[in-house]
């Protein structure tokens, strides 16, 4: 029986908050999150977030998760992204054999597992005891603080003919390696979330053996050996709601930023404040009410479909409204930046004020495929009574 004491992860992101703040101008000219940072970070507990208890981690709820990511967004977005793609990462220890699991977040105070989005030609070749790897992965947020890597993988045999399932469907694996094991490739010269680091990696014709690869995405329910009410929760679930928690930090901190501007700012050839103005006054009043209900309707659909987690009892109409949530606070998120950017005026694109940096955050989180329009689609076939073809839900 784990007796450790709880952890208040939400607390101590808000304790937190000053210090990462205060970092932003360095995260932003390294590209990456600073090594003092990092440390700040451990001993916080954030990258233990979603671990497992039985192996030393703090398997809070996603409730508490996805408030402790909003909080750490309004201090800087790169460090709530980091923290939040490699706390989902970290769910898949749900499958993976527990020695693995152990070497990789027990026997490690700072193991982290970080990845790239799957990569259409990289394949595990089997052989005895294992499989050799090639594939190029980009996207690899919090990689260079990472001490693990997974490489995603469709398997063929030693003949090179694709391994297929018992439907004839390509069979795909997640397989985990250190860190070192891979070459990184410097590429992470962006618009936004300039220090996440997303560095692309590669591994040519690595031997991964084969007690360190699982189903695609953890997502076989009979390698499942963790079944607190966190890990029913898909990677795509998870991932799908921490960045619109990191969009809702963006917003809140950058809206709080515009509403301080404005009770100082006169603008030029103007004669009053920019609070004094009926439209500017109006698109607060919009901002502000877009923001509590895209806020209220996420955390809502989190609060619902947690308690059914608990229970066991989570449904499709759960999933779907939890996915409907979590892109329209995306959205609306979005829409309430571009408000307080363009209101700010020229004020804005000066590096020495909180805009400008928050708003190509903003947008490089909107980019980022789960916070697409298009998402909307798959909740409207659901509506119609369409079937649904979609990882997402």
């Amino acid at each position: 029986m784990d007796d450790r004491a709880r952890v208040d992860c939400v607390a101590n992101a808000r304790t937190l908050a000053p210090v990462i703040a205060a970092a932003a101008p360095r995260i932003e000219a390294g590209r990456e999150l600073p090594g003092d940072l990092v440390d700040a970070l451990h001993e916080a507990r954030m990258f233990r977030m979603l671990v497992p208890r039985s192996l030393g981690g703090e398997e809070i709820s996603p409730v508490a998760f996805v408030q402790a990511i909003e909080e750490i967004a309004k201090a800087d977005a790169s460090t709530a992204w980091c923290i939040a793609q490699t706390s989902v990462c970290s769910t898949i220890s749900k499958c993976l054999r527990l020695e693995i699991a152990e070497e990789i977040f027990k026997n490690n105070p700072r193991g982290v597992l970080a990845w790239g989005p799957s990569a259409s030609h990289a394949k595990a070749v089997a052989e005895k005891g294992g499989f050799r790897v090639t594939g190029v992965w980009p996207f690899a947020s919090g990689s260079r603080h990472a001490t693990w890597l997974a490489a995603h993988c469709r398997v063929h045999e030693a003949d090179g003919e694709p391994r297929r399932d018992a439907n004839g469907n390509p069979v795909e694996k997640t397989l985990v390696v250190p860190r070192e094991c891979a070459t990184i490739r410097d590429v992470w010269h962006v618009v936004g979330l300039k220090g996440t680091g997303s560095d692309t990696y590669a591994l040519t014709d690595a031997f991964v053996p084969e007690d360190r690869s699982i189903a695609y995405h953890a997502l076989d329910p009979a390698e499942r050996r963790e079944h607190g009410a966190l890990y029913s929760f898909t990677i795509y679930q998870l991932f799908g709601s921490s960045f619109p928690a990191v969009a809702l930090g963006i917003a809140r901190a950058t809206l709080d930023a515009f509403v301080d501007l404005a009770k100082i700012k006169t603008p030029m050839a103007g004669t009053s404040l920019l609070r004094d103005n009926a439209v500017i006054q109006s698109q607060v009043g919009v901002a502000e009410a877009q923001l509590a209900a895209a806020r209220v309707f996420f955390f809502d659909a989190w609060e619902e479909i947690w308690r059914a987690a608990q229970s066991g009892t989570m449904s499709l109409d759960q999933r779907v409204r939890l996915r409907m949530a979590s892109i329209h606070a995306s959205q609306e998120a979005r829409k309430v930046v571009e408000t307080a950017y363009l209101g700010a005026g020229a004020t804005a694109i000066f590096e020495s004020n909180p805009f400008e940096r928050r708003f190509r955050d903003m947008h490089a989180v909107s980019q980022q495929l789960q916070s697409h329009f298009s998402i909307f689609e798959v909740i409207g076939r659901h509506y119609l009574g369409l079937p649904l073809n979609s990882r997402l839900i």
